[in-house]
């Protein structure tokens, strides 16, 4: 069962003949965590993500049913082979703790793919650019690259955020004079999202005088590349941070009673340094890794010991998951987590040995509400068993079940002896039938597949 434990909980999923093979848990786990993050290059290419927004805007008005078409169909390939590339890092790594880190990371800083075009063809590079190089290194680091990436920054419109007092503020107010027009303004979204959902938490000691204070630190934090309103953009230039002067609101600022003095782009950084490393943001960080790798109702104690640790080594993440390992609440029998789709699904694919993530992945994941980074708010996708548990879930699993028990992969395991070894993909109670069940063969191999991986014990890690 300890086997089982690091291989589902703490990693991806077993394999078939993975947990006889395993017989360090606990060693295996922490050898993951001694290499440097495992990089990804952009799948197919590169590709000028700022030629097709400018693209679309250009032909939001046309009447060119024809560019349209072609132009939607290059960016769903793109989309695409961005996200099963993703997908298949997960189904097919030596390293699946640590791809487990990623994809939390990537929805505790979550982008949406489904809020705007931008977004939608930056979600990948965000993962790979922001998440993924930070993920075994400091907490501030990852929240600095989150905060300066293209996707973030038009996520939550940054990136159109000018200062009241700001150069180009008053320019416009100059022009403008007489007009009846909105002035050019402050956005609040990224600021507040730092705070409550990034750093913090909801009741991390912050208020709405804090919230506007970071608004105007963020001023001038902006992109380049994409064009259109709130953005720069020059012939040649890729998409990227830049930061702009004349939209930074100058003068001082004070964020949690700390004040900082005017320093342009240095501002934002020394304000993220400070919020990472707030004792508020240890405790928050830390529960949040304990639901996820432990319970639904985080042990305290285990909170405690995780928060220290984060507080301890300054946001240390590779000391950070190392505490987790050694926490005793998360190999015990009291203690168990719900599959949320996505997990499910990438242990299935690694119980059946996929060698990638087949095409019909991601309306698999559509069909299953939890399509890859495309949460329905700032706040990420839930992660505990009230949220994806509901009966319409449940028969999704099982219909789904039955038609990867079709597939080439399903029938081969189907078909072989190895049908029988699928009970060892999970743990499963005293009473549990389905080592019998797949054992018998009056009942047809596909049934017997589909029976494993939708049965109860396949829903827990």
């Amino acid at each position: 069962m300890t086997a089982l434990r690091a291989l589902n909980r703490f990693g991806l999923g077993a394999g078939p003949g993975d947990a006889r093979a395993l017989d360090d848990p606990r060693g295996w786990l922490e050898s993951q965590l001694d290499s440097s993050a495992p990089l990804r290059p952009t799948p197919g290419g590169d590709v000028d993500v700022g030629a097709l927004v400018r693209e679309q805007r250009a032909l939001a008005r046309s009447d060119d049913d024809a560019r349209r078409s072609d132009l939607r169909r290059r960016i769903l390939e793109f989309t695409v082979t961005e996200s099963r590339d993703a997908l298949t890092a997960r189904t097919t790594s030596a390293r699946p703790f640590v791809e487990r880190l990623v994809a939390f990371w990537s929805n505790h800083l979550c982008v949406s793919a489904a809020a705007k075009l931008p977004t939608r063809l930056l979600a990948g590079s965000y993962e790979r650019e922001a998440i993924r190089p930070h993920v075994l290194g400091r907490f501030d680091e990852m929240v600095r690259a989150s905060v300066r990436h293209p996707a973030m920054l038009t996520y939550l419109d940054n990136a159109q955020s000018v200062g009241p007092d700001s150069p180009a503020a008053r320019t416009v107010a100059r022009r403008r004079r007489g007009e009846d027009a909105p002035p050019v303004g402050l956005n609040e979204n990224h600021a507040r999202e730092l705070l409550e959902l990034h750093t913090l938490g909801v009741d991390g000691g912050y208020d709405q005088d804090d919230v506007r204070a970071l608004a105007r630190v963020l001023t001038g934090w902006t992109v380049t590349g994409l064009g259109g309103a709130g953005a720069r953009f020059a012939p040649g230039d890729g998409v990227g941070f830049r930061f702009v002067p004349l939209l930074h609101d100058p003068g001082d600022k004070t964020v949690l009673g700390r004040r900082y003095g005017e320093g342009g782009e240095g501002e934002g950084d020394a304000v993220i340094r400070d919020l990472c490393r707030h004792p508020s943001t240890a405790t928050f960080v830390a529960t949040k890794l304990v639901r996820h790798f432990v319970d639904d109702d985080p042990p305290p104690d285990a909170v405690t010991r995780v928060a220290r640790r984060f507080r301890d080594t300054e946001g240390d993440l590779r000391e950070t998951a190392r505490a987790l390992v050694h926490l005793d609440a998360a190999w015990s029998d009291a203690h168990r987590k719900f599959r949320t789709p996505q997990d499910w699904l990438v242990a299935m694919l690694r119980g059946l040995g996929a060698r990638e993530a087949p095409p019909s992945v991601l309306g698999v994941l559509r069909d299953l509400r939890h399509p890859l980074w495309a949460p329905p708010s700032p706040r990420g996708f839930g992660d505990t068993m009230a949220e994806w548990a509901d009966p319409d879930g449940l028969l999704n699993r099982a219909e789904l079940a039955r038609t990867v028990a079709r597939t080439p992969a399903g029938r081969r395991v189907g078909s072989g002896p190895g049908l029988p070894a699928l009970a060892d993909l999970a743990e499963g109670s005293g009473d549990d039938p389905l080592r019998a069940v797949l054992a018998d063969s009056s009942i047809p191999s596909d049934e017997r597949v589909a029976l494993a991986f939708a049965g109860p014990s396949f829903q827990w890690r």
